[in-house]
């Protein structure tokens, strides 16, 4: 029972700081084209590009896992599965991206944080291609 407890306390604490982090390491740009442009791994070694991808997706599906855990168990588990969400790659995750940073709140806090961070701030979003 411990171990599940510091499992869902450690991923509540990562799933609270990749948030901003990955809002910080976004270009400004991210969400100012209808369809997402080429992958951020595009220019890397294939080999160092399939690692990182693995890697990435193997992690959201563990904060998927954990948020899901911590449903019952303390913790964040709703922002836990959206950071998961967020993290691995699925049909039409940019979409997704573009509807919720569409929403003044998210927007406005996103560019909060991204100032906070001394980054320029993110732009607002051409209309969706229907």
């Amino acid at each position: 029972m411990w171990m599940m407890i510091t499992a869902s306390i450690v991923i509540g604490i990562l799933s609270i700081a990749l948030v901003p982090w990955l809002l910080i390491q976004l270009p400004a740009d991210y969400f100012s084209f209808p369809e997402r442009r080429e992958h951020l791994w595009a220019d890397r070694h294939p080999l160092l590009r399939v690692v990182a991808i693995v890697l990435k997706n193997l992690i959201g599906w563990v904060l998927i896992a954990g948020g899901i855990a911590m449903l019952v168990l303390p913790g964040q588990g709703l922002l836990t599965i959206f950071v998961g969400l967020l993290l691995i790659d699925y049909p039409y995750k940019y979409k997704m991206e573009r509807w919720l940073i569409e929403k003044p709140a998210i927007f406005k806090a996103a560019n909060w944080i991204r100032e906070k961070a001394k980054r320029s701030p993110l732009e607002k979003t051409t209309p969706r291609a229907r």
